[in-house]
């Protein structure tokens, strides 16, 4: 057993180097689901694109700083491994739906991503008949989140009849297919990780009382 605050090594490839709730990773999780919800007004909303996408920018930023911090300072937390792809998730989703009702991205990117969210979710029945609540991040994962966080935004802001708004469009649509492919290609090593956990790990025998 280890005291609280001490780092602890699973075998199914968890680190967790503190059992507090209130730590700065956390509380960045939370900004970025309150930041979501300000987004989402302003794209719905008075359309105010440009504030939209610095919106997005910050939500980005926050989503690095998350997960940095928690790792320089051992902020890792039980919670934390599952509120950051919470709030990744949350993000994504509500940030494709509202381009996806603005026309500005087609209703088949929402669906490969919608997807990959599917089949993720479809492995966890697996993982808690094995005492786990889900896979540890990815950095692949946490690669094509960054390039989604980036290329959205440029989305959003080459929405747009200028110029300078069809380049931005182009870079944009780049960083996102971009992103589409690692998030597939993650998820792949996920089901391949999963597949590794279940084969590996018996499940836990249960005792019948006489």
């Amino acid at each position: 057993m280890t005291s609280p605050g001490a780092s602890a090594e699973r075998d199914d490839g968890f680190i967790t180097t503190t059992d507090r709730i209130l730590t700065v990773p956390n509380v960045l999780s939370v900004l970025r689901l309150v930041l979501i919800g300000i987004y989402c007004w302003l794209v719905l909303g008075p359309r105010a694109d440009l504030a939209a996408a610095i919106v997005l920018v910050v939500s980005g930023i926050t989503d690095y700083l998350d997960g940095y911090i928690a790792r320089r300072w051992s902020q890792v937390s039980a919670i934390g491994q599952l509120l950051d792809p919470l709030a990744d998730r949350i993000t994504i989703a509500a940030v494709v739906v509202t381009l996806a009702l603005r026309d500005i991205i087609p209703w088949w990117l929402v669906a490969a991503l919608v997807a990959r969210e599917l089949l993720l979710l479809a492995l966890l029945p697996a993982l808690r008949r094995r005492g786990l609540s889900a896979l540890p991040v990815h950095y692949l994962g946490k690669a094509a989140t960054f390039a989604l966080f980036v290329g959205f935004p440029l989305l959003l802001a080459g929405a747009g009849p200028a110029p300078w708004q069809s380049v931005i469009d182009v870079f944009g649509w780049a960083l996102v297919i971009w992103g589409l492919a690692l998030y597939w290609y993650g998820a792949v090593l996920y089901v391949e990780q999963t597949v590794r956990i279940v084969r590996n790990t018996p499940l836990p025998t249960t005792t019948t009382r006489r």
